[in-house]
């Protein structure tokens, strides 16, 4: 039977560098929200209203 060596440290699979990187990614996608909210995007200045000519308003039974 053969010794194996484990060399690398960054393939162990630990909960708490699981829940680190999760936790990481939340606070990213939260502070992204976060971010686009307070963007404040230009609104139409004028009122738009669009005639519809009675012709074309169907009385439904």
């Amino acid at each position: 039977m053969q010794f194996y060596k484990k060399t690398s440290i960054g393939s162990s699979s630990n909960p708490l560098k699981i829940i680190i990187k999760v936790v990481l990614v939340i606070v990213v996608i939260f502070g992204m929200i976060v971010f686009v909210g307070k963007i404040n995007f230009p609104s139409p200045n004028k009122l738009i209203e669009k005639k519809i000519p009675q012709e074309n308003l169907k009385i439904v039974k």
